[in-house]
């Protein structure tokens, strides 16, 4: 299983990008949380930002079409995109993710 994390600037965003991405099979789940503060530099300048965090729960062979869809369904012109591989999932969850993922 791979996870995935991006950030955008407000919840109806957040909900609508975590709905589509299930509804298209690009993921079994996408988990929204926030607001969260991101710091970070933009155009050589600090930035200090209220976001909302999705995290992307999905199978490899989802990967290059999620990732397709994110960058052009993405409200930001430079979305942070982050995908790192589970080093463990529990063997039920790995099966219904099986079952859910196409």
């Amino acid at each position: 299983m791979l996870l995935a994390f991006t950030t955008v600037a407000n919840a109806a965003d957040a909900d609508r990008l975590a709905a589509e991405a299930v509804a298209r099979g690009l993921a079994v789940c996408v988990q929204a949380d926030g607001p969260v503060t991101s710091h970070y530099r933009w155009e050589c300048k600090q930035e200090r930002a209220t976001e909302f965090r999705l995290l992307f729960k999905f199978l490899p062979g989802q990967q290059a079409a999620l990732e397709a869809w994110l960058l052009t369904a993405h409200p930001y012109a430079t979305p942070e995109w982050v995908v790192v591989r589970a080093e463990h999932v529990g063997e039920k969850y790995l099966s219904w993710a099986r079952a859910s993922g196409t």
